[in-house]
């Protein structure tokens, strides 16, 4: 992917069609969830990976000094490991590293510990397993297999092969004879088998598939990138399994899209098939819908609430994730299938939330860092992506690679003294367009659609009646977040003065944002230098990354509370975020679960009846829009990050935040899963009374907790039952140094 195209990446699946099948098998059947790890008796690791694949024998590693995580049992603290890599299966069994014995490392570290023993052998089977220490030894954990592949090529990131999974009708109908329509529940993004019976050869029958229906048939026009194709199958004589061919689309095949594999053929997205002039009967049993899609685990992840409506907009997000991976690289929908680095930063967070599963997201974004597209804002998003990685995996691998193109990605070089960028100010040279990857010119983007394109001059667009001016605010606040989480990546690789250099530089922008595109009689953000006018976005974006002063966070988030959804399912993520960023979970709960606008995911669930969210809020937003967008599933991000509050604090999730911003809600649940295990939280709420948390930290992990207050100053909490007093911060009361395991914890007005 980054020295090659997606093609070649991928030839070395390409007649491995079984493989991926077995892969789906072994993933969604036969693991032990990383759920049950911590309950389990044995104190041996479990959830091992190499690469970050959970199987990697399933496919084929080319670094000659691969990562090993693993999950820690209920030990607890981890103080020591030592891992052992074999040639063979039997060497392992004997406690033979013939090919590496690290020997007792003393170290809590359990995710990306780098090979370092004899050269690993090319294209041959390995062996490895790890056991630990907490005081007295674990058991070995159980021998994982991983497979190599030449070690002398140019740096690649490994993953898997891409699935396939054969899919019952939810609902058939017989219209009239010959004459079927079939409803498969959800769309996906895949084909049709069928098995069929003809008294002759020679006849043909129709296959119809479609996203949208027409009350029990497909809509044969539904618009814009909606989809609808119909194929002919010529039957054989006798019963027959029949499959039908998907013919590329001119348009989502072209020279800058992501290509379908040859194991899979070509794709289309649909829920709906009907078929016409059938010679036999077609019941539940006859008919399949084979669905590609990247491996997922749907049972890896986890949350329910008191509130039906976000339920449904939970699992609307968590299927989004899963059902447009059928490239396995996150692109951008179907018209197009062409990597974008906002809708990658989003899909990533998401897949986050919902999967134990990090190549599909490094590779996304491995890909786009030598695939840059035209918008200022994207660029800048890749250094964001770079940092959301590392904070999730631990893994440092990824960054030192690609630490020259970061560097050229936070636009540092489009600064002006002041140390606030602009695209129009004549420092957009050649240089910088190579430093970027970019075969385009840059331009400001803000949201999506903008109001003066498909026919959208009647307020549709999405940008609030943003003012682009040279020097955006918008375009400085993603420039200071990247330099910002640069500094924290120089920093993590040890290079101390770069660190300095980027940290001085977000510094110095911070105080230029806040002098000239502060309106600070009014406080609230203009558009850009030079600018009255206030939009959504000159304020959400400087809310949700810290930049606004402590003084004036009430005035902005009244105001982002008072322009409400006027951005586009994109510019929701970022909405969300400063909503939460300010103490408002109240409100961003509201926004999540509107039943009134069409401006919501319940609109897309209830009103238009998708189960993939959208590229647009509806239609007459972007008229062009297609049924399947990740870009649109914030929530899946969100309620994990944000409502139910659980964040990374430490790389690898070393150290976790358990932050709720409940709203209304009574009670929810949530099951995360991270690379050191899953992490579970609970609570049941009584505002103004008293909430009750429940959490599980996997080994190896440390919490810090936050209760709300209810008002009262009051620091004192039960912590499994014993009284502990914790510290004040805004609306909360936090405990620190919350250990490995079950714990719940219980605030009340009237403490014992």
């Amino acid at each position: 992917m980054r020295s090659r195209e997606m093609d070649a990446i991928r030839s070395f699946v390409a007649d491995r069609t079984a493989l991926a099948t077995l892969l789906l098998a072994t993933l969604v059947v036969g693991a032990t969830p990383a759920t049950r790890t911590f309950a389990q008796e044995s104190a041996a690791p479990t959830g091992m990976m190499c690469e970050l694949m959970a199987h990697p024998e399933l496919s084929r590693i080319g670094d000659p000094r691969p990562e090993f995580s693993w999950i820690v049992g209920p030990i607890g603290k981890q103080t020591a490991y030592r891992i052992l890599v074999a040639s063979s299966r039997d060497r392992l069994d004997e406690d033979q590293g013939d090919l590496w014995d690290s020997g007792k490392v003393m170290s809590r570290r359990s995710t990306a510990i780098e090979y370092a023993g004899k050269p690993l052998p090319s294209n041959a089977a390995c062996f490895w397993k790890v056991r630990v220490w907490d005081g007295e030894p674990t058991p070995y954990s159980q021998a994982q297999e991983f497979r190599t592949a030449g070690l002398d090529g140019p740096y690649d990131t490994s993953r898997y092969p891409l699935a396939t999974t054969r899919i019952k009708p939810a609902r058939v109908v017989q219209k009239a004879e010959g004459h079927y329509f079939v409803d498969f529940g959800k769309a996906a993004f895949g084909t049709v088998e069928l098995t069929l019976t003809s008294p002759e050869a020679g006849r043909q029958v129709e296959i119809h598939l479609g996203e949208v229906p027409a009350g029990d048939a497909i809509d044969r026009n539904p618009g814009g990138s909606r989809r609808y194709r119909m194929m002919t199958l010529t039957l054989d004589q006798g019963t027959r399994e029949y499959r039908a061919i998907i013919t590329p689309d001119k348009r989502n095949t072209g020279p800058q899209a992501i290509k379908m594999p040859d194991y899979t053929g070509e794709v289309m997205p649909f829920r709906y098939c009907e078929i016409v002039n059938c010679p036999s009967e077609i019941d539940a049993d006859s008919i399949r819908q084979l669905a590609v899609h990247y491996p997922f685990d749907d049972e890896a992840s986890r949350f329910v609430s008191s509130d039906a409506v976000l339920n449904d907009v939970w699992e609307l997000c968590k299927y989004s994730i899963k059902a447009t991976s059928f490239c396995g690289v996150y692109v951008d929908g179907d018209r197009e299938r062409i990597p974008y680095e906002a809708d990658a930063y989003i899909n990533q967070l998401c897949h986050y939330g919902v999967d134990r599963e990090y190549t599909m997201a490094r590779c996304s974004h491995e890909y786009l860092i030598t695939h840059a597209t035209w918008p200022t804002e994207w660029s800048l998003h890749c250094v964001l992506m770079a940092w959301a990685d590392y904070l999730y995996t631990g893994d440092t691998e990824s960054i030192e690679h690609f630490y020259d193109d970061l560097q050229a990605k936070t636009l540092l070089a489009l600064a002006r003294e002041d140390g606030l960028i602009s695209t129009q100010t004549g420092l957009v040279t050649k240089e910088v367009i190579a430093s970027i990857h970019l075969n385009d010119s840059l331009r400001d983007i803000v949201d999506w659609p903008h109001g003066n394109i498909l026919g959208l001059q009647g307020g549709y667009g999405e940008t609030d009646d943003f003012e682009f001016k040279p020097i955006n605010t918008v375009v400085n606040a993603f420039h200071y977040r990247a330099l910002v989480l640069m500094s924290r990546m120089a920093a993590a690789i040890e290079r101390a003065d770069d660190a300095e250099r980027f940290a001085h530089a977000a510094e110095k922008v911070r105080r230029s944002f806040n002098d000239k595109l502060l309106d600070k009689t009014k406080g609230l953000y203009v558009d850009g230098e030079g600018s009255a006018h206030s939009a959504l976005h000159a304020n959400m974006f400087p809310l949700a990354f810290g930049l606004v002063p402590p003084e004036h966070v009430r005035s902005v988030a009244d105001f982002v509370k008072s322009r409400g959804m006027v951005c586009s399912v994109y510019g929701s993520q970022y909405l969300l975020e400063a909503l939460y960023e300010a103490g408002e979970g109240d409100f961003a709960l509201k926004l999540m679960t509107d039943r009134s606008s069409n401006r919501s995911w319940p609109h897309m669930v209830y009103d238009v009846g998708t189960t993939i969210t959208l590229e647009a809020w509806d239609n007459k937003y972007k008229p062009n829009q297609d049924w399947n967008h990740a870009w649109g599933a914030a929530p899946a991000n969100i309620i994990p990050r944000c409502l139910m509050g659980v964040q990374p604090l430490e790389p690898g999730f070393a150290k976790v935040r358990i932050k709720p911003q409940v709203g209304c809600l009574k009670t929810a649940s949530l099951d995360l899963p991270t690379v050191r295990g899953t992490i579970h939280a609970d609570f049941h709420s009584e505002p103004e009374q008293s909430f009750i948390l429940n959490v599980v930290l996997p080994g190896n992990v440390d919490g810090v907790i936050y209760l709300p207050r209810l008002g009262s100053d009051d620091r004192r909490v039960l912590v499994d039952d014993r009284p502990v007093t914790g510290s004040l911060e805004d609306e909360f009361i936090v405990i620190q140094g919350v250990d490995t395991g079950h714990h719940r914890l219980e605030r009340r007005l009237s403490q014992p």
